[in-house]
């Protein structure tokens, strides 16, 4: 019984081969339905599908190519494969890091999508449910007609996207998730075993990674005082401290903030000041700006800094000169923008509020 299954399924395999088109088990030659491959990162996290693509050809598909309530390979040839590097969920459910092979089971109203520890097989033909690492029910949807068989990984968000097969006038969806916050934490201590750590760049990009999306701020500081230890400067010490402020410690982000602003080139010190202003800290602003303009007054950008403090005062004669000195030195791709501060400034508008 055995044997004649065997056999049964070489034959359907040389049949498919020798009807679609003159084709080689050894030679590189061009097949009829096409290799595609379609891939989408999600946070740190790639999705890849492999698949060959079948034509419609004036046949109906469903129902009849392919038939309802049967193991379908979810394309042609080989596996269809979808790849990913990270732990996800589909439709909610978890699946593993990994390779699987990509099945489905077509009905008229529910459809099966199957992921299978198998990805290396001819279709379907070998296909057995004892593999399966995951099984998902999903409702086919009307689509507009895609002569060949397409993936299409669609709506990517921060932690999710739809990848969608359309063939014919149908389109199954499924949802991917990622917790990309998870994965891309553990990645970093990861990246941090390596080269990364010895550059003080890398921590100061992971401590900004937790401050930015609110995480742990207890290893964001751990990063941020690696960083330090590795080369202390402006950067990672303004880091610091805002980190610090996130975390309520608002004396010692105040000193760490000044230890920073002490190792400040001139433009990172206009640059902070620009930035104090972003958080309607007016007066400590103009108070770096004036200090900055004082310490190098041959900078185009500290007129700008001055500018801006007196205009805050009503001053709007004094700013409009001190930005024309700043437009006379800025460089050729800052010229349109300061060139409209002045113009501003002339018609007596606040270029402190945007």
């Amino acid at each position: 019984m055995k044997v004649h299954r065997t056999a049964a399924i070489a034959l359907a395999i040389l049949f498919s081969v020798a009807f679609c088109a003159a084709q080689s088990f050894v030679l590189d030659l061009p097949r009829q339905s096409q290799h595609a491959v379609v891939s989408q990162r999600l946070g740190v996290t790639d999705i890849t599908i492999s698949y060959h693509r079948p034509l419609v050809n004036k046949r109906q598909v469903w129902g009849n190519l392919v038939p309802y309530g049967q193991v379908w390979r979810a394309g042609a040839n080989e596996n269809t494969t979808i790849e990913f590097t990270d732990p996800v969920t589909i439709e909610g459910k978890p699946l593993a890091k990994g390779i699987y092979g990509l099945h489905m089971i077509p009905g008229q109203d529910q459809w099966v999508v199957i992921f299978s520890n198998n990805h290396t097989s001819w279709g379907s033909f070998t296909y057995k449910e004892a593999e399966d690492a995951l099984r998902v029910n999903v409702k086919p949807q009307a689509a507009d007609f895609h002569e060949a068989l397409t993936y299409d990984i669609d709506q990517p968000s921060k932690d999710s996207a739809i990848v969608t097969m359309r063939w014919e006038k149908l389109a199954v969806p499924f949802k991917v998730g990622v917790n990309v916050d998870e994965v891309v934490q553990q990645s970093l201590n990861k990246q941090l075993r390596g080269l990364a750590q010895y550059t003080w760049m890398s921590w100061d990009d992971a401590g900004n990674y937790l401050l930015a999306n609110k995480l742990d701020l207890n290893q964001a500081l751990k990063y941020e005082d690696e960083s330090i230890r590795n080369e202390e400067r402006f950067d990672n010490l303004l880091t610091r401290s805002q980190i610090l402020d996130a975390m309520g410690k608002k004396e010692e982000a105040r000193a760490t903030e000044a230890k920073a602003l002490a190792k400040a080139s001139p433009l990172q010190t206009h640059m902070f000041a620009r930035g104090l202003q972003a958080q309607n800290r007016q007066d400590e602003a103009f108070a770096i700006f004036k200090s900055n303009a004082d310490k190098n007054p041959d900078q185009w950008f500290v007129h700008s800094g001055l500018a801006r403090m007196y205009c805050a005062n009503g001053q709007f004669d004094k700013a409009a000169a001190e930005m024309k000195l700043a437009l006379a030195g800025a460089p050729d791709q800052q010229k349109s923008y300061v060139e409209g501060l002045v113009k501003r400034l002339e018609n007596k508008q606040d270029i402190n509020k945007q």
